[in-house]
């Protein structure tokens, strides 16, 4: 699942991306109103993470404008403004839910998940093709009921592989799925994250296989 996160204090950013991050979310981070506008529009998000005091403005203007232009991606308003007028004020300009600041990470992974089920891209809480099987609500992955311990990159390249099992992932998915805007990508990084994740599962004797489409992407499906 891909968050764009809009907040400038850089340490509470940090943060939030390295707990969403641990939770098997992509997180692009934005310190500016302007630059979520063009982050909205160039990339789908399956939720926003909304700070309201930016540099350049209210975050809750940022909502109104897009909910007027059509963008019905969930968003969470995340505030030290937390009276009951702000929430309201909150809700009311477009927001799916309001939470202030400090605030417990479990709780925020938590409301994002429950965002993200009222939003079209709603993932289910288990994949499972052949006898591989990803639970996404603690984020682990198992092979024929024994535990498949992978690095999160890996994993989510698996979500994204199991979530259209039988058919070709484009690369460029692939990448999306994995790194974020903030992220380093060598050349040569989505094939070696693929191979070590082959080797996991060849090892671990799943009966599935992930195949190389050349020169377009990679396939997962339960092998002969």
């Amino acid at each position: 699942m891909r968050v764009l996160l809009i907040e400038d204090e850089q340490q509470m950013a940090l943060a939030l991306k390295a707990a969403l991050n641990q939770h098997g979310f992509v997180v692009d981070h934005v310190d500016t109103l302007a630059l979520a506008r063009e982050s909205i529009m160039d990339q789908v998000h399956e939720v926003l993470l909304v700070d309201r005091q930016l540099p350049d403005g209210d975050g809750l203007r940022l909502l109104s404008e897009m909910r007027k232009r059509g963008v019905t991606t969930p968003a969470i308003i995340l505030s030290a403004r937390n009276d009951a007028q702000d929430r309201i004020s909150g809700l009311d300009e477009g927001a799916d839910d309001y939470i202030g600041k400090p605030f417990l990470i479990d709780e925020l992974i938590a409301r994002v998940r429950a965002a993200s089920r009222r939003s079209q891209t709603y993932l289910p809480s288990h994949l499972l093709e052949g006898d591989l099987l990803l639970d996404l609500t603690c984020w682990e992955a198992s092979v024929a009921g024994q535990p498949l311990h992978a690095p999160r990159r890996e994993l989510q390249l698996l979500q994204v592989l199991l979530r259209r099992a039988g058919r070709t992932v484009p690369r460029r998915m692939l990448e999306d799925a994995v790194y974020g805007y903030d992220d380093e990508i060598q050349s040569n990084a989505l094939d070696s994250h693929i191979s070590r994740l082959r080797k996991r599962l060849s090892d671990a004797g799943a009966k599935v296989e992930i195949r190389t489409v050349r020169g377009v992407g990679y396939l997962l499906r339960v092998g002969a």
